[in-house]
């Protein structure tokens, strides 16, 4: 349930996936609303022959700045939910009393899931981590953290692009933000049919609920001037 000594948080790390679906998907959903919400914005303001390249590196300049931000973060969170287990882990370990220690375990669960552990199988838990001879001082992170804020940096400025490009591509700035917007509707139904498979829903569903909602931001950056 938890990785608690140097050894066994290796190898958790080496057999989960760095990022799984939706923290691939929901970065790149971030990225592209960034990405659109600034084109929209700078499109508003900006005329003239460099209107493009000026959209195209505002946007780019944004998405570095936010991947950077949303890399760190997520080493912060990494770091700190391994602390929350680690320390859960030292309660257990040092509780005299069985029963306590199986209630902290207990707490710790998410909502939807304590119904449906007993507190039979918490105590083989208990037990396991009872019989620890001794665990980190505190937590640190591993290769594989930072491998995922990579992925994540590179994720958000990756989303940049189908955004963006068309205005260095195209020198007409509205047929620019048409390819743009259309581009960033294709990837967001693709983020959505990912979504839906990775839920166990109809990836067409999500798909075109994911649309949705970026017509509907569309409408909301073209109704304020983009």
């Amino acid at each position: 349930m938890y990785a608690t000594g140097p050894t066994d948080e290796e190898d958790v790390e080496a057999r989960e996936p760095v990022l799984d679906t939706v923290d691939r998907v929901s970065e790149l959903c971030f990225g592209l609303f960034m990405a659109l919400t600034f084109v929209g914005a700078v499109s508003a303001v900006t005329a003239g022959e460099d209107a493009g390249r000026k959209m195209f590196y505002t946007a780019l300049g944004c998405n570095l700045a936010w991947g950077l931000a949303d890399a760190v973060m997520f080493l912060i969170r990494t770091l700190t939910n391994r602390g929350r287990r680690l320390t859960l882990a030292s309660t257990v370990r040092s509780e005299p009393d069985a029963a306590a220690g199986v209630r902290a375990l207990r707490d710790a669960l998410p909502r939807w899931i304590k119904p449906l552990i007993a507190d039979t199988e918490l105590e083989l838990i208990r037990a396991r981590l009872a019989a620890i001879t001794a665990l980190p001082h505190r937590p640190r992170l591993v290769r594989n953290d930072f491998i995922g804020a990579v992925g994540i940096f590179l994720i958000v400025v990756f989303s940049t692009f189908p955004v963006a490009l068309p205005f260095i591509l195209f020198r007409d700035v509205p047929t620019a933000l048409i390819v743009s917007r259309a581009l960033t509707l294709a990837m967001l139904f693709a983020s959505g049919v990912a979504l839906g498979r990775h839920a166990g829903y109809g990836g067409w569903k999500t798909g075109c609920a994911m649309v949705a909602l970026g017509v509907a931001l569309t409408m909301a950056i073209i109704a304020l001037g983009g």
